[in-house]
């Protein structure tokens, strides 16, 4: 089943991101090797330097097992989230596209 991981930055979460980003995201490509991981990126902000937070869309096997995988990222470890919500997601239309 698809999973919606949105995750809310602390303020001046970017040292903390650029220190934990190389392990963040071998993470994400474990997932993306498994065919797990649907899209992943972070929510800049609109006027400065920096992120708000993060919105990753992958396939697990329940809530649960979506939780643990989320405790577990150095994102959080770092303190990089101030909060993270996880909730069922259906895919009801992709258009599929990469920014260069």
């Amino acid at each position: 089943m698809l999973f919606a991981i949105f995750a809310q930055d602390v303020e001046n979460s970017l040292a903390a991101r650029i220190d934990a980003r190389p392990a963040h995201v071998e993470r994400l490509k474990q997932l993306d090797s498994q065919s797990r991981l649907t899209l992943a990126g972070p929510h800049p902000h609109e006027s400065e330097e920096g992120f708000t937070g993060s919105l990753i869309v992958a396939e697990f096997s329940d809530l649960a097992a979506a939780q643990t995988w989320v405790a577990e990222d150095p994102y959080v470890a770092a303190g990089v989230y101030a909060q993270v919500t996880v909730k069922p997601f259906n895919n009801a239309f992709s258009a599929y596209k990469v920014n260069p």
